[in-house]
């Protein structure tokens, strides 16, 4: 057994529906801008092939836990996603092989600074401190799932007011796109996890406020972001 200098982190896992196995977290991948009307409410109004960020697998925040506002930010956005999770991996994979490396889906919101994305994008620096940070990635326990992909309903409720209703079949790049293409920058592997997006109607939010998220078919989320 090897020795450490200090004692690792506790693995990051995520509840599984039905089942007392929990899913071992790898990695957390994230899609940008990949609802057309998303796209346009940010500034953009094309289909250039999907692109990635990434956040800590122990940004993740499990079911039942609050999210703390974070620091540095006056401006902090909801942003829920359809979230796949990975069985298998691979590279450059094809579309038609990439929806059998799916082990099942969840329900994630994707919590952003937005004013320190802003003023990255307008130097050109990374999104690291917008997208990464501690408690940035609320998500509900995955679905196993078999057959074709989610195509529903998502939408997003802050203090009761709708603020995202959308449906999953108007994403750009579908689930076996989006896996694809990440295969071709990365070996992706079991346990990681692909946030695939948002639709319109991202926007603040305040210590206090009670989130309700859900993906039709997949589940539901609800946290309140506390001071």
């Amino acid at each position: 057994m090897a020795d450490y200098v200090f004692a690792p982190p506790p693995p990051v896992a995520l509840p599984v529906e039905g089942q007392a196995a929990l899913y071992p977290v790898r990695r957390v991948l994230c899609v940008g801008r990949n609802y057309a009307a998303h796209r346009r409410e940010m500034g953009g109004d094309d289909r250039d092939p999907p692109f990635f960020f990434a956040k800590p697998a122990d940004a993740l925040v499990a079911p039942g836990a609050n999210p703390a506002y974070p620091p540095a930010t006056a401006n902090l956005h909801h942003e829920i996603e359809l979230v796949v999770a990975l069985k298998g991996g691979g590279a450059d994979l094809a579309p038609d092989a990439a929806l059998g490396l799916v082990y099942g889906y969840a329900v994630g919101v994707d919590l952003t600074r937005r004013d320190l994305q802003n003023a990255a994008k307008d130097k050109g620096q990374p999104w690291d401190a917008s997208k990464g940070f501690d408690q940035s990635a609320p998500i509900s326990a995955i679905r196993p799932w078999s057959g074709p992909p989610p195509q529903g309903r998502i939408r997003l409720a802050v203090n009761g007011a709708v603020r995202q209703d959308a449906v999953v079949a108007d994403m750009i790049w579908n689930v076996a796109e989006v896996i694809a293409e990440a295969s071709r920058l990365w070996r992706l592997a079991a346990g990681d996890l692909i946030f695939t997006g948002t639709p319109e109607g991202v926007g603040p939010l305040a210590a206090g406020d009670r989130v309700e998220g859900e993906v039709e078919g997949v589940g539901a989320l609800a946290f309140t972001v506390a001071a």
